[in-house]
C-alpha cells in the first residue's frame, strides 16, 4: 500500500485522522441506492468505477450494497493505535467495510476484527460500549473540517494536501515539496 511505501521510503510520521463519513447513517446502515438517491443500475456502475480506481492502486474492493455508521469503529481505531500492533486496525477496518461489506457499527464485527489482530477483546468491548475515545474522534473531525477535508483519503503534509486516491508519485511530490527527506537506502 502507498502508506507502507511512504513509511519505508521517507522520514515521516504518519498519523491517521478520522473523518465523519456519513455520520447521519443509522447503526443498521443504509442502502447505497438511498444514500446516493440512485438506481440499482447506477450503484452497479459506481461500484465498477470504484473497483477500477482501487485496482489501479492495488487495493482490494468488494461489491458494496450499504453504507454503515463508522463512528464506533473510529473510536476503536483511536484506542487500537495506542496498543502494540494496533495500527493494523486501519487495514482491517478498510477490508471489513470496503471489501467484505461488513457493518462496522456492529459490535460483534468489531470484536472479531480485534480478535484476529490479537487486540484485547475485553478492553475493545469497553471502548465500543463507552465514550472514552469520543473526544479524540471529535477532535479529529474538527481537524478534518479545519483543514477543509471533503473526502477520503486526504493526505496533508505541513500546510498542503491532496484529496482522493492519488498515485504514489503525487503523494511523493507533496512530501518533497514540504521538505520531507528520503530515508537512506
Amino acid at each position: 500500500m502507498r502508506i507502507d511505501r511512504i513509511r519505508d521510503n521517507y522520514n515521516v510520521d504518519i498519523a491517521f485522522v478520522q473523518f465523519p463519513l456519513h455520520p447521519e447513517t443509522p447503526a443498521e446502515g443504509r442502502p447505497l441506492e438511498q444514500l446516493f438517491n440512485a438506481s440499482a443500475e447506477e450503484i452497479v456502475q459506481k461500484n465498477a468505477h470504484m473497483k477500477g480506481l482501487m485496482d489501479a492502486e492495488g487495493l482490494p474492493y468488494g461489491k458494496r450494497t450499504h453504507t454503515y455508521n463508522s463512528r464506533k469503529a473510529q473510536e476503536l481505531a483511536k484506542w487500537a493505535e495506542s496498543e502494540a500492533n494496533g495500527d493494523r486496525i486501519h487495514d482491517a477496518l478498510f477490508r471489513a467495510y470496503f471489501v467484505d461489506g461488513l457493518n462496522v457499527a456492529d459490535k460483534s464485527v468489531l470484536l472479531s476484527l480485534c480478535n484476529k489482530l490479537g487486540l484485547d477483546e475485553q478492553e475493545a468491548s469497553r471502548v465500543i460500549d463507552g465514550d472514552s475515545y469520543s473526544e479524540a474522534v471529535d477532535a479529529d473531525w474538527k481537524k478534518s473540517r479545519d483543514y477543509g477535508v471533503t473526502g477520503v483519503p486526504t493526505y496533508v503534509v505541513g500546510q498542503a494536501g491532496i484529496v482522493g486516491a492519488q498515485p504514489y508519485e503525487a503523494i511523493e511530490q507533496l512530501l518533497l515539496q514540504a521538505g520531507v527527506s528520503a530515508r537512506d537506502a
